[in-house]
């Protein structure tokens, strides 16, 4: 029977010859059972205690819910798995984030903010920039998309291929955060697939140092994954 439906009401047996030992009593209307308080509170503790547990439950849910919103910009229905978003068509959620994208990182220093922030993240997780990482995917996603044209993607096997994988919002966006940062990461550090970008040196060996070792932070290896892919293709001189 739900927890809800019982009614409590507190009441007290006659008193005997030795009024010492009157204890008092709850009648339980449900059954219409009169149980010593203490005995009642006993027999129900398990019942509550599985109760506070599934509403503490459904609450941290919905916190991670929030948390891990794959909307950007605060635009509704956006994010790659909106059957609203129509990536590639000027109709769409994504049509109006990128337009907010390209008027955010129109200047050279904000995309030199931008990729400093992202090849030195914060420690702290919540003070990292942009605090969405679904904006940053945006930026990659934009910037490939507009290297198609200049061959600053790397070209055939180059991250029009990360591009494509994106636009299907299947790999890069089912399971675990962790589990899809960390696919991003595999497939953006790819040794043959950074190459095609012609990296310097340094560039170069940041990637293989991050490939050999991610680390536990999945967000800390995207971030500084994105910043060199971002760094290497000229994003800071071409914008988007």
């Amino acid at each position: 029977m739900d927890c809800f439906q019982h009614r409590l009401s507190f009441a007290t047996p006659h008193a005997t010859d030795d009024d010492t030992d009157t204890i008092p009593y709850i009648t339980l209307m449900c059954g219409q059972t009169l149980l010593p308080k203490m005995e009642l509170v006993a027999a129900t503790q398990p019942l509550l205690l599985s109760y506070l547990l599934l509403i503490l439950s459904s609450f941290c849910a919905y916190s991670e819910a929030l948390s891990m919103s794959k909307e950007i910009y605060g635009i509704k229905n956006s994010g790659w798995k909106a059957p609203q978003w129509n990536w590639g068509y000027a109709v769409g959620t994504g049509h109006d984030c990128a337009a907010i994208c390209r008027r955010q990182y129109a200047t050279a220093s904000a995309r030199i903010d931008l990729v400093n922030n992202l090849l030195e993240p914060a420690a702290d997780n919540d003070s990292r920039k942009p605090g969405n990482f679904e904006e940053v995917k945006l930026v990659l996603a934009l910037a490939w998309q507009r290297g198609r044209w200049d061959g600053s993607d790397g070209g055939p096997g180059g991250y029009g291929d990360v591009l494509a994988t994106m636009a299907e919002a299947a790999f890069y966006e089912e399971g675990s955060e962790e589990e899809c940062a960390r696919r991003l990461i595999q497939d953006m550090s790819d040794p043959e697939r950074f190459a095609l970008l012609e990296p310097s040196g340094d560039e170069d060996q940041a990637m293989k140092s991050l490939r050999e070792n991610a680390g536990d932070d999945a967000d800390f290896a995207r971030r500084r994954c994105s910043g060199l892919v971002l760094k290497a293709m000229g994003f800071i001189e071409k914008g988007l």
